[in-house]
């Protein structure tokens, strides 16, 4: 059955007559079945996320003595561990690098004041 300009009548009956197709000649009913939409965010773009690196224990302990000098063999440990530190992250890769420098730093400033402090007491003596 066509309408008068030509064009095939699909869908539903309604009441007593056919309803004339949409524009572009589709027959009215379900969608096509095909692939199922993805879900609500879909894939994600650009690279994924590398696992976090570890962080040199030795690095934290030489940071934190830098920082607590305990009666300067804290300075002298915060230079040695944050040596040690600096190497095992660039052998392994670890995390932890700033920690190692800070670490480093504090323990020679902790010298310096230990080695101003017997200037001024041999300089009074």
């Amino acid at each position: 059955m066509t309408s008068g300009d030509g064009q095939p009548y699909y869908g539903t009956q309604d009441g007593g007559g056919w309803n004339p197709a949409p524009y572009g000649g589709q027959p009215a009913g379900p969608p096509p079945q095909g692939p199922p939409y993805p879900g609500p965010h879909g894939q994600p773009y650009g690279y994924p996320y590398a696992p976090p690196r570890r962080t040199n224990g030795l690095a934290i302990a030489s940071m934190v003595l830098g920082i607590v000098w305990i009666y300067w063999i804290g300075s002298v440990l915060a230079l040695v561990f944050g040596y040690i530190a600096k190497r095992q992250i660039r052998e392994r890769g670890d995390a932890g690098g700033g920690m190692a420098t800070a670490g480093i730093v504090l323990g020679w400033v902790g010298i310096g004041f230990l080695t101003l402090g017997l200037v001024a007491a041999i300089a009074t003596a």
